[in-house]
């Protein structure tokens, strides 16, 4: 559904709340521990699609977590670091990153279709609902 006031997407609330900023997106899973730098918020996995980025202030866009059950305790650690994700959006929540944001308090939706999302496109998360203004406004 689309309209003025952008896309207008519908999932299922992990962690209630509300969030804007500019999305990141992979289109692979994330492993919070070993894979993002609590310190900075960029991604250190070798080879992931967002090496070298940083997630810090970002509305983070993947399929699903993957790995450590400890990467939990790392959202949990980059949102004291200040350089957590405003917002995170899945295609499937798991436990592990669900489970980091709650007790990061960082909004979360899940069953969204996240290919409808780019880098770069504004992105709001309020209560299940996604909506998304393209990047360049079109």
């Amino acid at each position: 559904m689309a309209d003025q006031s952008g896309v207008v997407l519908h999932g299922r609330v992990i962690r209630p709340g509300r969030a804007e900023g500019i999305a990141l997106v992979s289109p692979e899973p994330i492993g919070f521990l070993g894979g993002v730098d609590p310190d900075t918020g960029t991604v250190i996995e070798p080879g992931h699609p967002l090496h070298g980025q940083s997630i810090a202030g970002r509305v983070l866009v993947f399929p699903f977590g993957k790995g450590s059950t400890v990467g939990s305790y790392t959202i949990l650690r980059l949102r004291h670091s200040g350089h957590a994700p405003v917002a995170i959006i899945n295609r499937e929540s798991e436990a592990i990153v669900a489970v980091g944001a709650i007790i990061a308090d960082i909004p979360m939706i899940d069953q969204i279709d996240i290919e409808r999302i780019r880098t770069g496109d504004r992105v709001r998360v309020e209560d299940g609902v996604v909506t998304v203004w393209p990047a360049g406004g079109g």
